[in-house]
């Protein structure tokens, strides 16, 4: 197997004012993470979060620690959130086995040494993508499905933006320290997400999206309110939104995405709306 490690810089929101189209892709955009036989991942100085991608095909794929995190294994400070995006796989952790079919999810607390990833049928592979964050206390391993979100319906068909918010990996769901995930489905017809837009200065996000048809690609905005920017995204990929960007999009037809917040706190509803009307 394959493991590999990049890493980021935080970035000004007065330097990104001035970014051209290759210079925004190269500090947001998140490609190649789902790779067969291959863990990917980003780590993120804002808030130092890490986004990766697992796609256990021909072998078992073992979570280790990058040289970046100088640690003896990867949970050892840090927790993390997985959702199967993919075939039905397995996550070990340690001793025990957790079959985790598509689009269900996992958290690991921190001090959990062995984690492992693996998929039911190499024909047609689990594509595990994951976050993590820093973590102050050990706080467990939950399985989670969809039965056990916090769901939320938002939008309508006339705004081009209904959706359905699964919360699943979040303080009401299991007990994180800071890490928050969940997963956003557009309803046929629908093309936006998060609109009206927002921000939180307290949390930064990473967003993953997938579900995109062949041929399909989606326009993820950014930047702040005020001074927005665009990156446009294929399926399976994602884009870091530091804590004084919007993150929003619109896409050729409908998909899914997964966000993943941490930073300052874990409250979803923090955020500071921008009007539509206001955005430029």
């Amino acid at each position: 197997m394959k493991l590999n490690c990049e890493v980021r810089q935080a970035s000004s929101n007065v330097d990104a004012k001035h970014y051209d189209t290759a210079r925004i892709r190269q500090e947001y955009l998140v490609t190649n993470l789902m790779v067969a036989d291959e863990i990917n991942m980003v780590y993120s100085m804002f808030d130092r979060i890490i986004a990766g991608g697992a796609v256990p095909v021909n072998e078992e794929l073992l979570l280790s620690a990058p040289e970046i995190l100088r640690a003896d294994y990867f949970t050892q400070r840090r927790e993390i959130g997985i959702i199967n995006v993919g075939g039905t796989g397995i996550v070990k952790v340690g001793d025990e086995e957790y079959t985790i079919p598509n689009k269900e999810a996992i958290y690991i607390g921190r001090g959990n040494r062995h984690i492992v990833f693996k998929s039911v049928d190499p024909e047609h592979p689990a594509h595990f993508y994951f976050n993590s964050a820093t973590a102050h206390k050990e706080t467990g391993i939950r399985q989670v499905s969809k039965k056990d979100a916090v769901v939320m319906h938002c939008g309508c068909l006339e705004e081009a933006n209904e959706r359905t918010i699964n919360r699943l990996l979040v303080k009401e769901v299991v007990p994180c320290c800071q890490l928050q995930m969940g997963m956003t489905e557009l309803a046929p017809g629908s093309t936006w997400n998060t609109m009206p837009a927002h921000t939180h200065d307290r949390r930064m996000e990473v967003y993953f999206y997938f579900d995109l048809a062949e041929g399909a690609a989606v326009c993820h905005f950014m930047g702040e309110p005020q001074e927005t920017r665009h990156i446009w995204m294929g399926n399976e990929q994602a884009v870091i939104s530091p804590q004084w960007s919007i993150h929003s999009a619109c896409a050729t037809r409908n998909y899914t995405f997964i966000w993943g917040m941490c930073g300052e706190n874990d409250d979803y509803g923090d955020m500071d709306w921008c009007a539509t009307p206001d955005l430029r």
